[in-house]
């Protein structure tokens, strides 16, 4: 790594030939570019994440460290390929004025006629397609379960933002239990009737399976709460029996369908870097998650309705009950 201090985009291009043609590589056949967003504290294990899933998807790597915008503009950048990398690599540090225009410095960095991702590992924007790095890219990844700030509500931020090229890797996560949700209807096809699902109180992912599981059956589904870790089980009531999955340790689950044996599966809880190698194979529009979103997002509108309402009914019912009491003690008083 070449550490660049006070630097330019022009200048970090072109330690990206140099760092190349030392490599004897003068021509990578990189598919895209990866932005990241990332604290300082965050960095490192950012870096790695992303080192991971280059080994599968070569790209140019760009991470970004924004500052607090105080003070006079400054570009600072480590730059190299090699050590792990499958492509080239940079970490850019923005202080000053240069932080509150980062895709001034990350633009003339992107690949030509190539996808660009840009991923938020730990607190995304609350609308990423509008931040000026969101809107550089075709695909926009964040992770409702790793914020840190209003974490009990991140999903729902970013399921109302929601634009098309936008994704959470809670959504991810669901990936083999969705299939293997599927593959027991497919063994089973008795008629769904009503559905479970158990996880952790705060699990981004649990709500999303509930959302999917409604809006796919049309069935009503429950949402409990376990020790996790993550989450635990689904259970689907059909008229022959229920079929469950259950997994209580994170690493193998039991999976239980009606006049079956119950089975081992194996279903551990995946890495980071494997869930955005996952994501960075599908670069076109989720379907399926654009409509478990909306689906998420009309519950979660109806659901805040019904509590207004009944917030404004309140004091109504509470001053008829007072009126009843004064009528009642004048009768007494007589």
């Amino acid at each position: 790594m070449i550490e660049l201090t006070d630097t330019t985009s022009a200048a970090i291009a072109a330690e990206f030939v140099r760092a190349r043609t030392r490599a004897g590589s003068p021509a990578m056949g990189m598919v895209l570019t990866l932005v990241f967003v990332v604290d300082e504290e965050q960095a490192t294990q950012a870096m790695e994440t992303a080192r991971e899933a280059s080994q599968e998807h070569p790209a140019r790597v760009l991470g970004v460290i924004l500052g607090n915008g105080r003070g006079a503009g400054r570009v600072n950048a480590q730059v190299g390929i090699g050590d792990g990398w499958a492509g080239e690599t940079a970490l850019i540090r923005l202080t000053g004025e240069a932080a509150k225009h980062p895709e001034s410095v990350v633009l003339p960095l992107l690949l030509p006629d190539s996808p660009v991702v840009v991923w938020w590992p730990v607190d995304a924007p609350a609308d990423p397609a509008s931040d000026p790095l969101g809107a550089l890219a075709q695909r926009r990844i964040t992770d409702s379960a790793a914020a840190t700030k209003a974490r009990a509500q991140a999903l729902h931020t970013q399921c109302t933002a929601y634009t098309r090229g936008n994704t959470d890797l809670a959504w991810t996560r669901l990936t083999p239990w969705r299939a293997l949700l599927a593959a027991a209807l497919d063994q089973s096809p008795a008629k769904v009737t009503a559905a479970r699902v158990s996880a952790e109180r705060i699990n981004p992912s649990a709500d999303l399976l509930v959302a999917w599981l409604a809006d796919r059956l049309k069935v009503p589904v429950e949402r409990t709460v376990s020790d996790g870790p993550g989450l635990t089980e689904v259970e689907l009531t059909t008229r022959s029996g229920p079929v469950r999955i259950t997994r209580t340790d994170g690493r193998l689950a039991t999976f239980a369908t009606p006049a079956h044996p119950d089975r081992p599966i194996a279903l551990k809880r995946r890495t980071p870097h494997e869930l955005l190698a996952e994501e960075l194979r599908r670069l076109d529009e989720d379907d399926v998650y654009a409509a478990t979103v909306r689906a998420l997002t009309k519950t979660a509108t109806k659901t805040a309705g019904k509590r207004t309402t009944a917030k404004k009914a309140a004091p109504k019912t509470a001053a008829k009950k007072t009126a009843a009491k004064k009528a009642t003690a004048k009768k007494a008083g007589r």
